[in-house]
């Protein structure tokens, strides 16, 4: 068993299994807390130390096993093991719908640090996003250091990936939903109002931005301002970028 989790650390064995390996012990406590249902967990592999800090552990009788330290160096894809590895199965549930007339959308394009993945996730699941959907040359959320930056939000909101974000996107504007993406050449995003009820923020690429074709799609182009005369750094990170935006557009949201 051991063997075929820790094949896990690739990508071509995650989506062959369906399944993906979170590693620590508050990630894997909050993954546990929020699992919608109890299949959803393949295998818990803990120490002795792990077993004695989680509790329930008898919810999961079948599916939880103890393991030493050289199993941890064999499945650990962090330079310090916790003692407390598991294995989920990835969600999944076809192409997203909305569940409602009022959804929020988050959508990143060729996003590649898994760190800013995991992170908007989390940030996502916040402010009440219904999905994240990630286009093509966008870091795989279910990349172990991208499950470490969600902080055990997965299971919180729906997570999607399409070949053809473009596509997607003017689907979603056909079914109501006003797209807006991040631009450095866009509007002050302080300066709209109100949101309609159905939302998409489009976060790019951390050098180059969102790809022309879908920023030109893009019923809003939105623009942080820096403080002073001039920035004193290039940009800001894309991941504190997107809470940016997305807490503005949870806040100033028309959810009639």
């Amino acid at each position: 068993m051991l063997g075929r989790l820790s094949r896990l650390g690739q990508k071509k064995h995650r989506d062959s299994e369906g399944l993906f390996l979170a590693e620590g012990l508050r990630t894997v406590t909050e993954l546990l807390q929020s699992l919608p249902d109890l299949s959803m967990l393949h295998a818990l592999v803990i120490d002795e130390k792990a077993a004695e800090q989680l509790e329930g552990l008898e919810r999961f009788r079948g599916k939880a096993w103890l393991a030493g330290a050289d199993d941890f160096r064999r499945l650990a894809q962090t330079t310090s093991p916790q003692g407390v590895c598991a294995a989920f199965r990835k969600p999944t549930g076809g192409e997203f719908r909305p569940a409602s007339a009022r959804s929020f959308v988050v959508a990143l394009d060729d996003v590649q640090d898994p760190g800013n993945v995991g992170t908007i996730i989390r940030t996502a699941a916040w402010f009440g996003a219904e999905a994240v959907i990630c286009g093509r040359g966008t870091a795989d959320p279910f990349n172990a250091k991208a499950v470490r930056s969600s902080a055990g939000s997965i299971f919180a909101l729906r997570i999607d990936t399409t070949p053809d974000l473009a596509k997607t996107l003017r689907r979603l504007q056909s079914e109501g939903f006003t797209v807006a993406a991040a631009a450095l050449g866009g509007h002050d995003y302080r300066d709209v109002p109100e949101w309609p009820a159905r939302r998409a923020l489009v976060i790019g690429n951390e050098a180059n931005g969102i790809s022309a074709e879908i920023l030109a799609l893009a019923n809003r182009k939105l623009l942080i301002p820096h403080a002073g005369a001039r920035p004193a750094v290039e940009s800001l990170n894309a991941s504190v970028s997107a809470g940016i935006l997305m807490a503005g557009m949870a806040l100033r949201a028309n959810d009639e």
